[in-house]
C-alpha cells in the first residue's frame, strides 16, 4: 500500500489553512440584511402569527411592570394596583391591530393613557404609542402625524402641570423628541420602501417593453426574410419555370434549343441556391458586431443586365432604356432592384405567351429615381390569393418614404403597369 509522505500531509494542510485564511470575509452587513429579509418574509407569509407574538410579548412585559416595577418611577406610588393592571393591558393590547388601523388603535390608547398621566403612575407602557406612531408614518397620510403627535404629547403635559417634578420641558421635551424621532424612522422606511417598489415596478416595464421590442424586432426580421426568400426563390423558380416549358417545346423540334434551355435551368439553378446559401449564412452569423456585409444578398443595379438575360432566356423579351447616371446608396439601389424583379418575375407568371417588357429608368441629379415597368401581357386586376409580391413591394419603397403604383394599364393599352418613384434621401 502506498503511503503518502508526512512532511506531504502537513504541507497539504498548511496550505489548505492559508487558503482558508487568504478567503474574504463576508460582511456584517451581509448577514444583517439576510436576517431582516428572512423577518419580512415571515412577516409577509404569516402577519397575524408576527402581530400576535409581538402583542404577546409587550403585554407581558406590561404586566410585569405594573407586578410592582412601575413604583421606580411612579410620580404616585399609591395609584391603586388593579387600575394599574387595567391601564397596562389598555396600553398593550390594542398593539394587535396597529398595522391595519394605526389611528384607531392610538385613539383606544390615549383614554389610558390620559388616566396613566392623570393618576401619577407613569407606566412605561405609554412608550407603546411610539409603536403606533411609527406605523401611522409608515402607512397613512403624513398630515395625520400632527394629530397623532398632540394626542401623544398631551398625556405629558397633563403628568407635568398635576405631578409636576422639575421643570415641564425636562418632562415634554423628550416624549416630543421620541414621537419625532418615531415618525422620522417611519417616514425613512416609507420612502425607502416607496422608492425599492418604483425601482420594481420600472424594471417590470422595462423588462416587458424588452420583451415586447424583442418581438417586434423578430417580427421584423421574419418579414424581411420572407421578402428575400420570396424575391430570390419566387424569381428564380419563375424564370426555371419558362426555360423547362420552352426546353419541352424546343426537344422534338431542336434539340440544341432545348440542351441551351437546360443549361439556362442548370446556371438560374445555381445561381438561386448561392443567394439562399448567402441568406442562410446571414442567419447563422453569430457575430455580435452584426452580419458580414459580404454574405448578404445584396444585388444592386449592375447586376441588373444579369437579371435581364436571366428572364430573356426564359422568352420573355425585355428592353431597358435608363436615363440618368445612378448615384444612389446600395440599399435604396435593392429596393429599385428588387421591384423590378418582382414586376418582371409577374410578368412571367400571369403575362402569358408572346407578351414583352419595358423598363424606364430615370435618375435625378437630387438622387430621386423613378422606374417603370410595363408588359403587353393580359394584364387583370391585382391578385388577391395573399401572396407577398406587392406587399413586399410596398413595404421595401415605404422604408425610403417612397410611392409604389401597380395595376392594369389604362385602356386601350394591354398588360400592365409598376411605376416606383423614391424621392431624394432627406439629409440626416
Amino acid at each position: 500500500m502506498y503511503t503518502v509522505p508526512q512532511h506531504r500531509d502537513a504541507t497539504t494542510r498548511e496550505a489548505a489553512r492559508g487558503e482558508r485564511a487568504t478567503e474574504p470575509t463576508e460582511p456584517l452587513t451581509r448577514y444583517v440584511q439576510r436576517a431582516v429579509r428572512r423577518v419580512q418574509t415571515f412577516d409577509r407569509r404569516h402577519p397575524l402569527l408576527w402581530d400576535l407574538h409581538l402583542t404577546v410579548f409587550w403585554t407581558l412585559a406590561a404586566l410585569i411592570d405594573a407586578d410592582g416595577g412601575w413604583r421606580n418611577v411612579a410620580r404616585e406610588p399609591d395609584t391603586p394596583v388593579p387600575l394599574v393592571f387595567v391601564m397596562s393591558l389598555g396600553l398593550s393590547l390594542p398593539l394587535l391591530w396597529r398595522r391595519g388601523h394605526p389611528r384607531a388603535v392610538l385613539l383606544a390608547m390615549a383614554p389610558f393613557a390620559l388616566v396613566n398621566a392623570w393618576s401619577g403612575a407613569v407606566l412605561q407602557a405609554a412608550l407603546l404609542q411610539l409603536a403606533v406612531i411609527f406605523h401611522i408614518a409608515l402607512r397613512r397620510p403624513l398630515r395625520s402625524l400632527w394629530w397623532a403627535t398632540a394626542l401623544v404629547v398631551a398625556p405629558t403635559v397633563v403628568a407635568a402641570v398635576r405631578h409636576p417634578q422639575g421643570s415641564w420641558d425636562e418632562d415634554v421635551i423628550p416624549v416630543l423628541t421620541s414621537v419625532l424621532l418615531a415618525a422620522a424612522i417611519g417616514v425613512t422606511v416609507r420612502t425607502r420602501r416607496d422608492y425599492t417598489e418604483a425601482l420594481e415596478d420600472r424594471a417590470r416595464r422595462l423588462e416587458r417593453e424588452r420583451d415586447q421590442q424583442a418581438r417586434l424586432a423578430a417580427a421584423a426580421e421574419r418579414t424581411r426574410i420572407a421578402r428575400e426568400m420570396h424575391d430570390i426563390i419566387g424569381h428564380n423558380l419563375s424564370v426555371i419555370t419558362g426555360l423547362a416549358d420552352g426546353g419541352r417545346y424546343a426537344a422534338t423540334k431542336s434539340p440544341e434549343r432545348a440542351a441551351q434551355a437546360l443549361d439556362a435551368i442548370s446556371t438560374t439553378s445555381r445561381q438561386a441556391l448561392n443567394e439562399l446559401r448567402r441568406l442562410l449564412d446571414v442567419l447563422r452569423e453569430e457575430d455580435t458586431a452584426g452580419p458580414n456585409p459580404e454574405l448578404t444578398p445584396q444585388p444592386t443595379l449592375t447586376d441588373l443586365d444579369q437579371l435581364l438575360e436571366g428572364v430573356r432566356a426564359a422568352g420573355l423579351p425585355v428592353d431597358m432604356t435608363v436615363r440618368g447616371t445612378p448615384t444612389i446608396p446600395p440599399g435604396r439601389q435593392l429596393t429599385v432592384y428588387r421591384v423590378i424583379q418582382e414586376a418582371l418575375t409577374n410578368t412571367l407568371k400571369h403575362a402569358g405567351p408572346e407578351a414583352t417588357a419595358t423598363i424606364t429608368l430615370s435618375y435625378a441629379d437630387t438622387g430621386a429615381v423613378t422606374a417603370t415597368v410595363t408588359d403587353t401581357g393580359r394584364g387583370g386586376p391585382p391578385a388577391t390569393d395573399g401572396g407577398r409580391g406587392l406587399p413586399g413591394m410596398r413595404e421595401r419603397t415605404s422604408l425610403y418614404g417612397g410611392t409604389l403604383e401597380a395595376g392594369p394599364r389604362p385602356h386601350p393599352e394591354r398588360g400592365w403597369r409598376v411605376h416606383l418613384h423614391l424621392p431624394e434621401e432627406s439629409p440626416q
